[in-house]
């Protein structure tokens, strides 16, 4: 039998992801980790799958998108139409991740002095 961890965290600012795995049947065993670009996806629906999905939104409906545009483009590397669809998002469905993902964002935005709320959502709704 295979015992596998996986887990996201934020370091310095950065979206870390890791996976420890071990046999139980053998003494063999392994621990990756890595950062930038995105997190595997087999990690990413592990992490779904067990906590379910974080939706970030802005607090404020009426905020300035421009320092919201500022922060995905930074954070993100997104160009700025891609950075105004998920803008637009964010002010009014929200944008769903895992909340560690959700966190990282929320932070920057933060730095910004704009203010989010995170909350859990269920799977089923999105």
């Amino acid at each position: 039998m295979l015992i596998l961890d996986v887990g996201q965290y934020i370091d310095h600012g950065q979206l870390w992801w890791g996976t420890e795995g071990a046999c139980t049947a053998c003494p063999n065993g392994w621990c990756e980790q890595d950062t930038g670009g995105a997190t595997p996806e087999e990690i990413r629906n592990a992490l779904l799958a067990e906590h379910g999905p974080a939706r970030l939104r802005l607090a404020d409906d009426e905020s300035s998108l421009v320092p919201v545009l500022r922060v995905l483009r930074e954070m993100l590397h997104l160009s700025l139409g891609q950075a105004r669809v998920m803008a637009s998002a964010l002010q009014k469905t929200g944008l769903v991740g895992t909340l560690v993902e959700m966190e990282r964002i929320a932070d920057g935005l933060q730095r910004r002095s704009v203010v989010t709320k995170i909350e859990r959502c269920e799977t089923s709704a999105d």
